[in-house]
């Protein structure tokens, strides 16, 4: 099985230019994808900024020929990104579903009880813990934004709002001992100092305790063209083998790994400390030998996606440019965080008067439903379509305010016979 264990020490690693791996430190890095320069991810800009300069960062993925870690320059920090934080993640229902699946399964896996101490890096609102409370397991949120860790709080999470750090690790270690369980969701892609931040993570477990990673799989993303999960937040994107080398430069072994559908194919790790960890089991053999199959194991292998990539921009415009001579209009539907960087727009090389508008999301979780209306009728799910609502209602042309001419209508006219012949009587 391929592995590498090849570290750096703290000091080597401060001292390393900009445009080197942060794994390895090697200098050999080539282009994986360049979807060229886009906002930071979860910048809303206010109206009175919409015709103001915007500042973009280069999206530019390259991939390590030595240690192959897929990785962003660090163009922006975590401290700019989480200190105050837009995204609460007990607002999904289905993640919270999710987390609270997790939590029964490593209550089994691992036999937790009431003597166990569990911790959560990057904890959020507390989605995942609020599940560990409920069991009576004795627990720890590490959580950097200020008001989303309150917000845990408030539901009785208990949550140290802070970085982990080596040194946050052996603080939270010499207060409440070594944790039996160390699990993090989302979040080993977002720390640009991987190593510092894993030994952080062996820091905080016990010595025979368990570490549980989840992270979106690279090799998904190549498979199906995921470009559109690229963003500034993400300072790296992970294969297997890549996780296990990172794991390993920490301190930690890759023992076992399950495979997940969320945030479009996910990885789950779980690692242990190197001196108790033992063989890995046949899961990651199996996961290691897809990747090796996908040609991901060598810096050539990841050669041909930016070319794939161009195809399905190419082929949006020429959808796009056909919709047009066609009479037909082209909205686009939501506003996720990943994709308020404007991977896709800024992408694409066309302008404005191809899509015509951006809808906001108003129907979520299927609760948006169609039905037949009489009279006049107008959708009004797009900034286009207010505006012009607004500037009919503002110049006294109210087509649908059929309760203030209920001879138009039917229904209100009946109604309004009704009432009428209630007050003569």
């Amino acid at each position: 099985m391929l592995t590498d264990t090849a570290v750096q020490s703290t000091d080597e690693r401060l001292a390393i230019p900009a445009i080197t791996c942060r794994l390895c430190g090697s200098a050999e890095l080539r282009s994986f994808l360049d979807l060229g320069a886009t906002p930071p991810c979860e910048l809303f800009l206010h109206a009175e900024a919409a015709e103001a300069p915007e500042v973009t960062y280069p999206l530019h993925v390259r991939v390590c020929d030595r240690c192959l870690l897929a990785q962003l320059p660090q163009l922006i920090t975590p401290e700019e990104t989480f200190t105050e934080y837009a995204y609460f993640s007990s607002f999904s229902t289905s993640w919270v579903e999710h987390a609270r699946r997790f939590v029964g399964g490593a209550v089994e896996r691992l036999g937790l009880g009431p003597d166990s101490f569990v911790v959560e890096v990057a904890s959020n609102d507390g989605y995942l813990l609020q599940h560990v409370v409920e069991r009576g397991i004795r627990c720890l949120g590490i959580e950097p934004s200020v008001n989303v860790g309150e917000a845990a709080r408030e539901k009785g999470v208990p949550t140290l709002t802070a970085f982990l750090t080596p040194e946050t690790g052996a603080a939270v270690r010499a207060e409440h001992g070594g944790a039996d369980l160390v699990c993090l969701n989302n979040v080993y892609a977002h720390m640009p100092d991987v190593v510092g931040f894993t030994e952080g993570l062996r820091s905080l477990v016990a010595d025979d305790g368990w570490v549980s990673i989840e992270v979106q799989h690279l090799l998904t993303l190549v498979e199906r063209t995921q470009f559109d999960t690229i963003y500034h937040e993400h300072f790296q994107y992970y294969t297997l083998l890549t996780g296990q080398r990172a794991l390993a430069a920490g301190g930690l072994t890759l023992v076992d790994v399950e495979l997940l559908d969320t945030h479009g194919g996910s990885i789950r790790m779980w690692a242990r400390p190197s001196e108790v960890a033992g063989e890995p089991s046949e899961r990651v053999r199996e996961v290691l030998a897809a990747e090796e199959a996908a040609w991901l194991h060598t810096p050539e292998g990841h050669d041909g996606f930016a070319h794939t990539v161009s195809r399905v921009r190419d082929d949006l415009v020429a959808f796009l440019i056909e919709a047009r001579r066609a009479g037909k209009r082209v909205v686009g539907y939501g506003a996720p965080g990943k994709g308020n960087s404007s991977e896709i727009f800024d992408y694409l090389p066309v302008n404005g008067d191809l899509i015509a508008d951006a809808c906001q999301p108003l129907a979520k979780e299927g609760r948006m439903q169609a039905f037949r209306h009489r009279g006049f009728w107008q959708p009004a799910d797009t900034v286009k379509e207010r505006t012009a609502l607004e500037a009919a209602y503002q110049g006294g042309t109210r087509p649908w305010m059929l309760w203030e001419e209920p001879e138009r209508d039917p229904l209100q006219a009946a109604i309004a016979a009704l009432n009428d012949a209630a007050i003569e009587r």
